[in-house]
């Protein structure tokens, strides 16, 4: 009576895409990391200065080390402890990836619905990584 339930071609093909952009996104966090840590890229944050800023609340702390927030990141990439952070952002983009891999076959299924569903899905997320919506009005 056991019945397998089988995934669809949708399940799969985001799964794929999820395993392959989790994946890059390791090897992405391990070699920046390693960069970071030998020194290759002198930090904008110097290591043995980050205790002093634990304490502090975000805003003060960007305003002391002189981080913008939002996507300012992209202009210290050159820097290592910013240099993280291409592999976090790719990581967070990888469901935008796999929504839009999946969305075709949804439609040529006529999966109308979940179709629809994983456009918004894309629109919100895209949306929400862009920085257009800030908290607090900021």
């Amino acid at each position: 009576m056991d019945k397998k339930v089988l995934a669809t071609e949708e399940q799969l093909a985001y799964a794929n895409i999820l395993d392959s952009g989790m994946k890059v996104g390791l090897l992405t966090l391990i070699v920046t990391f390693i960069i970071y840590l030998t020194g290759i890229l002198t930090p904008h944050v110097p290591v043995n200065d980050l205790p002093n800023y634990w304490k502090m609340p975000v805003h003060k702390y960007l305003t002391a080390t002189g981080i913008h927030p939002g996507w300012a990141w992209l202009g210290m990439l050159g820097k290592g402890d910013f240099l993280n952070f291409i592999g976090i952002a790719f990581l967070a983009g990888v469901t935008i990836i796999c929504y839009v891999r999946i969305i075709p076959i949804l439609l040529r299924k006529k999966d109308t619905i979940y179709a629809v569903l994983a456009v918004v899905e894309v629109l919100v997320l895209a949306l929400a990584a862009s920085g257009l919506l800030k908290a607090g009005g900021h």
